[in-house]
């Protein structure tokens, strides 16, 4: 029934906010992680990151000179098929 495809709807959206809020949050909360956090856990978060905001990795790979955008480009990639709701629920999870 139209009722009820509209009510899916409502309630689809109010996932997709509350989901937004909470990856917003945990973004947030990134920017102070702690010093015994990895490198290759950054690089995911990264990665995870770029996906849920941007979506699919739209930049060329970084010269060879410049190792750290590499890898920070190579964890985008890593993940460019992943929804960028996908993406947010990983980086909420990590």
């Amino acid at each position: 029934s139209k009722c009820g495809l509209q009510q899916k709807k409502a309630q689809e959206a109010i996932r997709l906010m509350a989901l937004k809020e909470e990856f917003e949050e945990q973004a947030e909360k990134a920017k102070t992680l702690p010093s015994s956090t990895s490198d290759s856990d950054k690089l995911i978060l990264y990665g995870l990151y770029k996906q849920a905001t941007v979506g699919k990795c739209n930049t060329s790979r970084p010269g060879m000179f410049s190792l750290k955008e590499r890898a920070k480009w190579d964890a985008w990639k890593a993940v460019e098929d992943k929804s960028q709701e996908a993406a947010m629920e990983d980086y909420i999870t990590k």
